[in-house]
Parts: C-alpha cells; structure tokens; sequence
C-alpha cells in the first residue's frame, strides 16, 4: 500500500494550530515582491494525522538502528550511542567558534588530541581535521600535491594515475584540481598492474591516487613496490583511505609509500554518516607535504594551553569558515579513546573475519570477483545460475527487509555486488543475511519471475528506471 500524502489527508477548515498575525511591521521586513505568494496551499490536517502520518513515514526509514545495512565503500556501521552522549554535553554542544580561545580550551585539547591520535594511528607527521568530508579530503590531498610540486618548480607534472579498482570520485577530485586522469589497469589478482604502471610512469606524470584497500575488498600484494615505482619517476601517492577498518592496528598507511591520505570519521571512527552527519574527514600527510596542508590547526603553546593556528605560508588554505565539525570529532575522540591501541585492532580483525566468513558462504551460490582473501568487505559476480542479474536480488532483499548492498559497482566487475558487513554485526545476523541470499539464489532457479518482479512488500515496486532516466521529473 503506498503512503498518503499529507495532502490526500487534508479536509477544509481543520487545523493543527492557529498561529496569530506577526507584530512586526510589514515595512521591517523588505522582502521582494517576487518571492511573495498570494496563496500557500498547505494541507489542511489536525496534529494527530500530521504526527501519525510521519510517524509512519519514518518506519519506512532503512538505518542502522533498525536493519543490517551491508552497504559495501560506504560503510554504515554501528554508531556507539555513548558518542552522541558526549558530543550532546553541554561543553560541547552549546560553544561557538567566535568564541575566544580561552573560554574553550578544553574543546581545542580535543581537536588537537584527535590530531595526534589520527597521525599515531596513519603513521604521518601531521594531520588537519579541517575537511567536511570524504571528498573535500581528497580534493585537499590533490591541492597540496600540486602546491609541491608547483613549489619544487614542476608544473609540467599534468597527469594522475588511477587504478580502475579506485573509489569513482578519485577521477573526478583530479580533474577538479586541473589534472589530466589516466586509468590504471588491474592485474588478474585484483592488483595494480605492475607493467602497466611502469609504461605510464614518465616526467609528467604528478602522482598516483589508490585505494587502500581497493573497492575490489582487496589489499594490493604489492603496494610498497607500487609506492617505490612512482617516488622513483618523482611522483608522489595519494592515499584514498576512506575506511580504515581493515588497517587498523595492523599497518599504517604511511608504512605503505603514502605521501598524503584523507580518511573518513564516519567510516571509521564511528560517526554519523550521510543525512545523520554531518560529515567529516582528515587529511594526513609527511612531513615534506605538511606545510600544505589546509589550515588551521590547534597547537600547543609553551604555556600549556592550546590556540589555533593558521599562520602557514605554504598552506593551500582554509576549506570552511571554521575549523571542521567539532561534534564529530567528539565522537571520534571516544570512540578512539574507549577502545585503545588493542580494541582498534580489534575492529579489523573482525570486520575482515567477517567479510571472509561472508564470501565463504555465499560463494556457494553466487562468484566471488576474485576469489582470496579479501578485507573488510566482499565483491561478488553475481549469481552462479540462472542468468538472475544482480539488480533482481536487490530488490528481492528489500522484500527480505534487508537494505541491498552497493551493486554494479566497482564498474571492473560484470554485475558486482559490493557488500561490507562491518566489525559490529553479530554472527547470528550475518547467518540470517546469508540463509536469505542463499534463498534467493534458490528463487531464482525456481521462479525467477518472482526475482524479476520484485520488490513485492515495498510501498513502490519496481520503477522503469529506463524511462526515468530518458524522461526525468525534476520537480513536483
């Protein structure tokens, strides 16, 4: 049955509230004639339906807090309530950023805590916690590559390699900051291949952005060799490490040949993702790139007490108004804090045991991209028989109650479906997604009409996303 809107519930002359004529002069207020209206035809409903109404839209909501969310690169793990508990304390919630820096000295020790436990944890020299998100990470890391290199008198550098099993804006941040995108190849393993790189590697060629691990769900075999061929050809190595649960404890990014690397907070360090957010990213980098990067940072004075710092000559600047989302560097700071050196390990080692126990079972019915070790998250090549595509089990998944996992991407993989199960999930949950995918594998031998017409249970089915995207409604 599909919702109804609030305005097919609407009946003449109800209302919610009666909200009395504003006492400000209508001469205060200049506002254009061209954004008036005459007329706002709002729905007409009491406060019961309007609270029921989106009530009800809101268990329609797929989250993590209500369903297994095995949305592979995007990584929708559990958010610890405990950080949003401390991030809502009154010394964090209710500051200000034109504040003087006195009166606010304990969230500057923060920021400059977080600073330092993200560069021990990556193993860089320096950290800025200024970017917004994910991809204003990358963007910074591309600016300070080529603020060096246009420093050390090399602007002829144009071009950035890319592997295909890159994340999809890698090429777009490039092209952004003015480079030149070359493609990368992959090897049969899912690695980087080695010949293809050396052919391309010349004196124009700036650096190399990979994924570490790559969205294929694989750590490259060969990654220090990788990082030694382009320092060799006087590039530098963009790090793109979004999600950093397969590493933690384990390897630090910097030990890998990277030069500069972004990391995403909410991929993580537990904070909230997307319309929960907002996001949050730092970017981290050696000491020979740290001058460059965005500005400003917290510092601590002789005296003991913390400042900011954006007297940097070198720096590529400042990527907001302020100093990055300070609540979500609260929950990061305990979360980082709560578990340690040996819980963070602790994460990879589960959220790597769990993505393989996932590609053991479900590779019984459905390819594995490439079938070894992968790392915290898992690439199948559809299903095994049949011809069912991979869109078709998605959508029978949500008639399951299960969010699909990201399909059709990595594009290197003919009909991929790219799941991450995360360090936080139980056993017992990863055994019901696995019965329902094996079921579903069986539906499709049996009655693969029922996987093509899915979802069936969904307050819209199937939509003719052909149609939708020839002839688009932009607006309603």
């Amino acid at each position: 049955m599909t919702e109804a809107l609030l305005s097919e519930l609407s009946t003449p002359g109800r209302e919610t509230i009666r909200i009395g004529r504003p006492n400000v002069p209508a001469h205060a207020i200049d506002i254009p004639r061209e954004l008036l209206r005459d007329e706002l035809p709002l729905p007409e409903v009491g406060e019961p339906e309007v609270v029921r109404h989106f009530t009800r839209v809101s268990r329609l909501n797929v989250s993590i807090d209500t369903n297994f969310y095995p949305l592979g690169s995007c990584t929708m793990k559990y958010n610890p309530k405990v950080n949003d508990a401390m991030a809502a304390l009154p010394g964090m919630r209710g500051i200000h950023p034109l504040q003087p820096e006195e009166t606010v000295q304990g969230a500057l020790q923060i920021i400059h805590a977080v600073q330092e436990l993200i560069a021990r944890i990556t193993g860089f020299d320096a950290v800025s916690l200024t970017p917004a998100a994910g991809a204003q990470g990358e963007l910074a890391g591309l600016l300070m590559i080529r603020a060096a290199q246009h420093a050390r008198g090399q602007e002829h550098r144009r071009r950035v390699l890319i592997p295909d099993s890159a994340h999809g804006t890698n090429p777009a941040t490039a092209a952004m900051v003015g480079y030149e995108v070359v493609t990368l190849p992959s090897d049969p393993r899912g690695n980087v291949d080695l010949e293809a790189l050396e052919d391309l590697l010349d004196e124009t060629v700036a650096g190399l952005m990979i994924t570490v691990p790559s969205t294929l769900g694989l750590f490259d075999e060969a990654m220090l060799r990788v990082s030694e061929l382009v320092h060799r050809a006087g590039g530098l190595v963009y790090g793109d490490g979004a999600n950093l649960n397969a590493l933690l404890g384990i390897a630090r990014p910097r030990d890998l040949g990277l030069d500069v690397m972004h990391s995403n907070l909410h991929k993580t360090f537990t904070t909230p993702h997307g319309g929960g957010g907002p996001g949050s990213s730092a970017i981290a980098a050696t000491a020979e790139l740290a001058p460059f990067l965005p500005i400003p940072f917290v510092v601590r004075g002789s005296d003991g007490g913390y400042r900011l710092d954006a007297d940097r000559p070198a720096s590529i600047g400042r990527l907001g108004s302020f100093q990055g989302h300070f609540g979500m560097l609260v929950r990061a700071y305990t979360y980082i804090r709560m578990l340690g050196t040996p819980g963070l390990r602790e994460v990879s080692e589960a959220a790597v045991l769990n993505a393989n126990y996932l590609r053991s079972r479900l590779s019984q019915s459905y390819r594995v991209a490439h079938d070894r070790t992968c790392m915290h998250e898992v690439v199948l090549a559809g299903l095994r028989a049949n011809g069912a595509r991979t869109l078709d089990v998605a959508k029978r998944l949500l008639d399951y109650g299960y969010h699909p996992p990201t399909i059709y991407f990595p594009l290197v993989v003919p009909e991929a479906m790219m799941i991450e199960p995360t360090e936080t999930e139980t056993k017992a949950t990863l055994d019901a997604f696995v019965e329902t995918m094996l079921t579903i594998a069986q539906e499709a031998q049996r009655d693969p009409e029922l996987l093509r017409t899915a979802p069936h249970t969904t307050p819209v089915g199937r939509l003719d996303e052909a149609t939708a995207a020839r002839n688009p409604v932009l607006h309603w």
